[in-house]
C-alpha cells in the first residue's frame, strides 16, 4: 500500500489504527494544528527544541492541503484519529475536522520516530511493539523543554526495548535522521529521566523489557501535546498519539549525512 492508499482509506473511514508498520519507506508525522494567533510562539517552541519537534512542514493559515507532505492530501481527514484540546482539555475525538475546521488554523507537520522503525527493521534490529500489534510505549520524563511564550513542560519519549548490539546499532542508523528525532536521548536506567514504572506508559502501550535488554528512549513528537495542554489554549488539534499523517516524503530523503 502507498502513503496516497493509505490515506485514502483513512479518508474513507476504513483504516483507524496506529500506523506504526506502514508505508514504512516513507516518512509520517505528529501533527499540530492551532489559532494563527498562537502559531509564532510555538513555531519557536519547535526551533528551540528541535529533537522532540523536528518540523516537516508549516502551512498558512487556512491551509490543509500541504503539497511538501504529498498529493491530493486533506489534513482535515487524513489522519486515522484526532484530539481536539479545549482550555488545555481534551473534549472530542472527531473522525474529521470538517465540521471545526477555521481559516485561522495553521498546520504544523512534525517528524516522527515510526519513519525510521523501517530502518532499524531491515537491519536486523526486532521491535516488540510492531511484532505484537500494539502502539509504541511513549512516557513523560522530566527532561526539560524550552520554553516559548506560554510552551514549555517536559519532553515525552517513546521507548523500545532492544538488545545493547541493537541500540549501538540503532544509534548509528538513527543519528543520521535528525528530521525524524535523530538519535535516542537516554539508554538504560528509566528512573534517570523521571520514569517510575515501564508498564505504565503515560501514551501507547506497555511492552515487555526482557533481562538481557535494555531500554532506549527517543525524544517524542506527542511532546507539543503536552506543551499545548499546559499552555490551556481556547482550541489545539493534534493527532491521536500513534495515529499518524502518513506523507510522501521518503525516508531515505531525510539524512542528514
Amino acid at each position: 500500500m502507498t502513503p496516497l492508499e493509505l490515506r485514502h482509506q483513512v479518508r474513507s473511514g476504513q483504516f483507524r489504527q496506529p500506523t506504526s508498520g506502514y508505508c514504512g519507506a516513507y516518512a509520517q508525522a505528529n501533527l499540530v494544528i492551532l489559532p494563527q494567533a498562537q502559531a509564532d510562539d510555538f513555531l519557536r517552541f519547535c526551533q528551540r527544541n528541535p529533537r522532540a519537534c523536528p518540523l516537516l512542514a508549516v502551512g498558512e493559515p487556512g491551509q490543509w492541503n500541504l503539497a511538501a507532505l504529498g498529493a491530493d492530501m486533506d489534513l482535515r481527514s487524513d489522519v486515522p484519529g484526532y484530539n481536539v484540546y479545549r482550555a488545555g482539555q481534551l473534549s472530542a475525538q472527531p473522525l474529521t475536522l470538517h465540521e471545526i475546521w477555521r481559516d485561522d488554523l495553521v498546520v504544523f507537520a512534525i517528524g516522527c520516530s515510526f519513519s525510521f522503525e523501517q530502518m532499524l527493521m531491515d537491519a536486523g534490529i526486532a521491535l516488540r511493539h510492531v511484532e505484537q500489534c500494539k502502539n509504541v510505549a511513549m512516557y513523560r520524563s522530566n527532561i526539560p523543554n524550552i520554553a516559548a511564550g506560554p510552551f514549555g513542560g517536559n519532553m515525552v519519549v517513546s521507548m523500545r526495548p532492544m538488545k545493547a548490539r541493537d541500540a549501538i546499532r540503532a544509534i548509528q542508523i538513527t543519528s543520521r535522521f535528525p528530521a525524524v528525532h535523530g538519535a535516542p536521548v537516554h539508554l538504560g536506567d528509566p528512573a534517570l529521566i523521571g520514569i517510575a514504572d515501564l508498564d505504565q506508559p503515560d501514551y501507547g502501550d506497555a511492552v515487555a523489557v526482557a533481562a538481557d535488554e535494555l531500554p532506549v528512549f527517543w525524544a517524542c513528537g506527542v511532546t507539543p501535546q503536552e506543551a499545548l495542554r499546559g499552555a490551556a489554549l481556547p482550541l489545539v488539534i493534534t493527532h491521536q498519539p500513534g495515529y499518524m499523517l502518513v506523507t510522501d516524503i521518503p525516508n531515505a530523503s531525510l539524512a542528514a549525512f
